[in-house]
């Protein structure tokens, strides 16, 4: 068969079913062959950056390996945020992007450029097919390597003379790479020594990250806890793999965590982290974080342990295995002192207030009638990144995994519509809401026509204060409110913008509108844009001065 064909066929041997495409003159080959193809359905966004966060929503919502194609040159390099998104928060995707010809490669052709040397470093691996023999073999192992383990991107750039080959290697059911060959399991006798290190412990701690997500074992997590009568703090990405009002979710730690996350990170004795990564934004100064604790750290990736913070224990294998093999060996505990002192914490102050002091619309507030008004539907929070990002973080209902969706380890402004876009078509029978801000809604503005073409029913409400909001918060609080660039007065009517891409629009402008608004959009059966004009100068607290511990805590 020709290589076009056997990208296709080996896509469908993994199960692809929709694949988020943008063509170009590198692939024109391929999109040919796909012409006629009854089994996978192309969806065109409307820029190959979005149709990469679309494939990475939809990997988020749904568990699977999502799948973006581009073509060279331009098309490639629009490709690069979305798989640097991708691989900071180790979600699996497979971007397959055309290239010149194999004897033009390094001549500077008409939409050259080395791809392969672009992503080396924001993804988990990357290939140039450099001959037809290895087409299907490196196509396999791409879905392989992006599945298992710590998940992540991985690249596939297929020259034009390879797409028009002739392939002769048959497709096989699965590959072996002898060279990459990720521990699941984990060491028993350091499993053994954490059980007995957490039977001893008077102030454990529990910290999940986006790991336990991606082993399926946010099950086992909360079985843990339970058993042991340990709370639990969560990462962004873990959010919701212990629900919100469980007795023992202390909610995220971090610059913008809770008052009662932070606080126990200060006072534990002993923090098992799992699947979590230690990042800059969790742990402030990494000097005094957890300073009375030891620490255990469970990851499957050995390269992130011990990475950021001092650890006492490492443990690599996969969550699911380790906390499985764990929970039988813990015992319960007379831990009543600890869990009094963290569920009072918990009542205290951890977010803005409901009512905003110098405006009539709170983004909290409203975050929380959509929670409220969409309880029984169970749905999809996906959000942009910026102020409305934590707001949602601190007062969205969580409960359980794969239901908010959000760019962690890379904060991408205009991730938030494309990503809403890959759940929704991920999962079709949900409620999908879209949180952004007025900043970051324009940056993939141009994906209403997406939404508009297939009809997609996501609710997208849309923060608008007429700023750069978590920017503008910065600069007043630590750089002499000198505002610069931060202005958005001149936005403009997003309503008749959506109204333009042929999409129902709504506005909420004072406090009573909130509910009937809200209540209009979610029973409305195709897509819906709401403006939300919340306060200039509304700020997210609690927060965590940039660079300083996690007791300096600035609550308004």
């Amino acid at each position: 068969m020709l290589g076009t064909r056997a990208i296709i066929e080996t896509l469908k041997s993994e199960g692809i079913d929709l694949v988020f495409a943008y063509p170009g003159g590198k692939v024109i080959p391929l999109f040919d062959e796909f012409y006629d193809e009854k089994d996978i359905r192309l969806i065109l966004p409307r820029h190959e950056q979005a149709g990469a966060h679309a494939a990475d929503g939809y990997a988020r919502a749904t568990g699977r390996v999502g799948v973006v194609i581009a073509t060279s040159g331009p098309g490639a390099t629009n490709l690069a945020t979305g798989i640097a998104n991708a691989h900071l928060d180790s979600i699996p995707l497979v971007a397959i992007t055309g290239q010149v010809q194999s004897n033009l490669i390094g001549n500077d052709a008409f939409q050259e450029v080395d791809v392969v040397g672009i992503t080396r470093s924001i993804s988990k691996h990357n290939y140039l097919v450099s001959s037809p023999a290895n087409l299907v073999f490196m196509l396999k192992a791409a879905f392989h390597i992006a599945r298992s383990g710590r998940p992540g991107p991985v690249v596939v750039d297929i020259p034009l003379d390879v797409q028009q080959a002739e392939i002769r290697e048959a497709i096989p059911a699965k590959i072996d790479l002898p060279s990459y060959q990720p521990n699941y399991e984990g060491n028993h006798r350091q499993i053994e020594r954490i059980a007995k290190m957490i039977n001893a412990s008077a102030q454990p701690l529990l910290y999940a990250g986006g790991g336990v997500v991606s082993a399926g074992a946010s099950d086992f997590l909360r079985q843990a806890a339970e058993t042991a009568e340990i709370p639990v703090i969560l990462t962004l990405m873990a959010l919701g793999t212990v629900p919100s009002d469980n007795r023992l979710c202390l909610g995220m730690p971090g610059m913008h965590g809770t008052i009662a996350a932070n606080r126990a990170i200060m006072d534990c004795d002993l923090l098992i982290a799992i699947g979590a990564r230690f990042d800059d934004r969790v742990t402030g100064k990494v000097e005094n974080f957890a300073p009375k604790a030891k620490i255990i750290h469970i990851d499957i990736d050995p390269t992130s342990v011990a990475k950021n913070v001092r650890v006492d224990i490492p443990v690599i294998g996969g969550a699911d295995n380790i906390l499985r093999q764990l929970i039988p060996q813990l015992g319960k505990r007379n831990r009543e002192k600890w869990l009094a002192e963290t569920a009072g914490w918990r009542t205290e102050v951890s977010a803005l207030p409901i009512q905003a002091a110098k405006a009539e619309l709170s983004a909290p507030e409203v975050i929380r009638a959509m929670a409220n008004l969409s309880r029984d539907l169970n749905p999809i929070l996906v959000t942009d990144v910026g102020q409305h990002q934590m707001w949602a973080a601190l007062n969205w209902d969580h409960r359980q995994p794969r239901r908010f969706i959000s760019s962690g380890g890379l904060g991408t402004m205009g991730f938030g519509l494309p990503a809403a876009v890959g759940a929704q078509l991920g999962r079709p029978d949900q409620l999908v809401f879209c949180l952004s801000g007025d900043g970051g809604i324009q940056m993939n503005i141009q994906e209403l026509a997406t939404v508009n073409r297939l009809d997609l029913p996501i609710k997208i409400v849309v923060m608008n204060n007429g700023c750069l909001g978590l920017v503008r918060q910065w600069q007043e609080l630590f750089w002499n409110r000198r505002y610069s660039q931060i202005d958005l007065s001149d936005n403009p009517d997003f309503g008749r913008v959506a109204e333009a891409f042929g999409i129902k629009a709504l506005a909420i402008d004072r406090k009573g509108e909130i509910i009937p608004k809200l209540e209009e959009a979610i029973r409305h059966p195709g897509p819906v844009l709401v403006d939300v004009r919340i306060g200039w100068d509304d700020n997210v607290f609690p927060m965590v001065p940039p660079g300083e511990s996690l007791n300096r805590i600035i609550n308004a």
